[in-house]
């Protein structure tokens, strides 16, 4: 399948158009994976921007098209609340995704947020290291990671200015986001090995953090890296853009 992308910014006309555009990346990424190796790895984003992507692959049209038994979904972010909270990552990609497609509940590695920060982000760290073989710090080699963007230009929970943006050597830690509340997170060093990461980023509220992480400005999502790094954006988000 040809991917209908170019690494770097792709801008769509409206939500609509970017979901389907994030669809297609996804089950052109499942398609390369399964031909490689067998196995397709994803990391999950929570926020809105991705929940229309989520509800439009769990659609008739493009739900069959992906090997579900052969994908394995992980977060990259969970507030510290149990699976049925209604601030759960969890909870809103089981309900716009996993309950509507049928994925063997081994293939679903979720963040255990109901534990404590520190407990569950080890916890992860380690679910990471079981299933991939890592050795202590190593990057996990995921084959497609999907990122959302803040209005503050934070990606996962990694806020400006908090300490998880410089941890350099644990892939996930327990980070105090801006509103007071713990989260767990995947550090940028989790991201390196990723074969594609993918920003969905959507509405005008986006507009100004997506033009500042492409002045080059010192923000969170500005420094992931990847083999392959995309920015797909509907036109509201990328309204501030020059050019």
């Amino acid at each position: 399948m040809h991917s209908p992308f170019r690494q770097g910014l792709n801008v769509y006309p409206d939500a609509a158009s970017l979901a389907k555009a994030g669809v297609l990346l996804f089950i052109d990424s499942c398609e390369r994976a399964l031909k490689e190796k067998g196995f397709f790895s994803v990391l999950l984003s929570g926020g809105s921007s991705p929940l229309e992507l989520y509800r439009l692959l769990s659609s008739k049209e493009y739900c069959a098209r992906v090997k579900w038994d052969k994908t394995h979904l992980f977060w990259g972010d969970e507030r510290c609340v149990g699976p049925s909270s209604s601030e759960s990552n969890f909870k809103a990609a089981s309900e716009s995704l996993l309950s509507r497609a049928d994925i063997p509940a081994e293939n679903i590695h979720r963040i255990k947020g109901e534990l404590t920060p520190e407990k569950a982000a080890s916890s992860y760290e380690n679910e990471l290291a079981s299933f991939f073989g890592l050795e202590p710090g190593e990057p996990p080699p995921f084959d497609l990671v999907l990122l959302g963007l803040g209005r503050d230009g934070h990606t996962l929970s990694l806020f400006p200015g908090t300490k998880a943006l410089i941890e350099d050597e644990r892939l996930v830690v327990a980070n105090h986001a801006p509103d007071n509340a713990w989260r767990v997170t995947l550090t940028l060093r989790a991201l390196e090995r990723a074969r594609r990461s993918v920003f969905i980023v959507s509405g005008a509220e986006k507009a100004v953090a997506l033009r500042d992480v492409f002045d080059g400005k010192d923000l969170p999502a500005a420094k992931v890296r990847a083999k392959e790094l995309f920015w797909l954006a509907d036109s509201e988000a990328a309204s501030c853009l020059k050019g």
